[in-house]
């Protein structure tokens, strides 16, 4: 076993893992990176197909964010964000006023996505008490949502093996059902429906709207669900009912924003302005730690006034605007209007999308392929004219992972459901290993298991 191997083994405990599997799999060390590539200590490669955790927008090593990172830190790498500012985030803060919808203009730093949808919550919360509205206490959020690991991200979170142990702790949150466009109730698909799952939200703020004080979501497609994706029109309905019974939306774009779904906002797609916009992962293109919460004038002219009031929002984390980070998703921003990344995009998600579709074919055990802008994900399934579900315990998609990466392909797959969201520059030829190695390894598993690949 390599020295670094047995040091990371003995001093490092890694998250969103149980360490019991490294026993098995031990941890692969990185050396370097470069484009769609991550190099081991032992020379071997392996295609960053999830963008490392969904965070790398333009590649592993970029020379021009290199060397805006150079030019950065011979000037300030850090200063206190209290009384004090930097150039790079006071540049920031307004290129992204002027990109997101169109009524959020103020910009609330911080430094990762759980630490944004904290901030969004309390702002809400504290907003509502100042206003008077001493019953708006709760949250409302989907089912299979997913918002961070913090707790009160936690609390308008609904996947099992983030929160289940954490529930004494946790906020009294409204669950309510969202949309599953795979196994539809209603027999209809995303393309054609009308958003007939929103009666669920529709029923539970018309009969608490009183004690809510916002709503929380990820729009257009629910990452830690299993990339499910929905209908714009549920956004529309959604914004709608809010603004009707005076409570806040909250659009947690920490995954999908930064053109991950085809805009540069998932909002985009629905045309609307949420009253606070969460952005993380790929504002910095994977380089470094940082969150903005974005929101209007209204909530913003609440909080001012004097100390005496109590008004001021009271809320902190040391590295706040830092200088290097917002250096860096400046030019992660100038590279996307400059190189035209969301448009150039478009041909590859559905070159994506259409080797997917073709791979698939007439396999058992693929379900539903489901794709938006730069995300195709495929589910892993027992039967594909069932849909029945392999029960999590069976960790399908993590022997899936171990078989890919032995033929160098990152997939991280998230239950059973095995996706594609790889950094923007991928070429075609990068596509194809990709999508080709990624089905090589279901039928390999299937192989293995001795179970029909191919339907009869």
């Amino acid at each position: 076993m390599n020295s670094y191997v047995e040091k990371d083994l003995k001093y490092i405990w890694h998250p969103c893992s149980q360490m019991k599997d490294y026993e098995e799999l031990n941890p692969i060390v990185i050396e370097k990176g470069e484009g769609v590539w991550l190099y081991d200590i032992d020379g071997n490669r392996y295609l960053d197909c999830i963008s490392s955790w969904w965070t790398n927008t333009l590649g592993h090593s970029n020379k021009r964010i290199n060397e805006a990172i150079k030019k950065q830190i011979d000037s300030i790498e850090h200063v206190i964000f209290a009384n004090f500012s930097n150039k790079p985030a006071i540049e920031l803060a307004e290129k992204l006023v002027n990109i997101t919808p169109e009524k959020l203009t103020k910009v609330f730093f911080s430094d990762n996505g759980s630490s944004a949808v904290e901030i969004a919550l309390k702002m809400s919360f504290h907003y509502n008490m100042q206003k008077g509205n001493i019953k708006k206490k709760r949250f409302v959020a989907l089912s299979d949502a997913y918002h961070g690991e913090t707790l009160g991200a936690l609390s308008v979170c609904d996947i099992d093996e983030f929160n289940i142990v954490y529930k004494p702790l946790l906020l009294d949150t409204f669950r309510v059902e969202g949309p599953d466009c795979y196994r539809c109730k209603y027999g209809l698909n995303r393309e054609n429906c009308n958003a007939e799952c929103f009666e669920n939200m529709k029923k539970c703020l018309i009969e608490n709207h009183e004690d809510i004080s916002a709503v929380i979501v990820e729009p257009m497609v629910q990452g830690a669900a299993g990339m499910k994706i929905y209908s714009p029109i549920y956004l529309e309905k959604l914004r709608e009912i809010c603004d009707k019974y005076d409570v806040h939306l909250i659009a947690d774009e920490i995954a999908m924003g930064f053109g991950r779904t085809g805009e540069m906002f998932a909002c985009n797609h629905a045309q609307i302005s949420p009253d606070f916009m969460c952005l993380s992962k790929g504002i910095s293109a994977g380089y470094m730690p940082m969150s903005v919460v974005m929101t209007t004038d209204e909530i913003y002219d609440c909080f001012y006034g004097d100390y005496r009031d109590r008004k001021a929002f009271i809320h902190s984390h040391t590295y706040s605007g830092n200088a290097m980070a917002c250096a860096i998703a400046l030019e992660n921003l100038k590279i996307f209007e400059e190189d035209n990344i969301i448009k150039n995009n478009t041909g590859k998600g559905q070159l994506i999308r259409k080797l997917t579709l073709e791979n698939a074919e007439g396999l058992k055990h693929v379900g539903e392929v489901r794709s938006i802008g730069m995300i195709t994900a495929m589910e892993i399934v027992k039967d594909r004219e069932t849909k029945e579900s392999y029960p999590w315990h069976m960790r399908v998609g993590y022997e899936i992972y171990k078989i890919a990466l032995k033929k160098g392909l990152v997939l991280r797959p998230i239950g059973n459901v095995l996706y594609f969201i790889p950094p923007y520059i991928i070429n075609e030829e990068e596509i194809e290993f990709m999508v080709n190695t990624c089905f090589e390894s279901i039928e390999e598993y299937f192989q293995r298991t001795g179970d029909m690949v191919q339907e009869l």
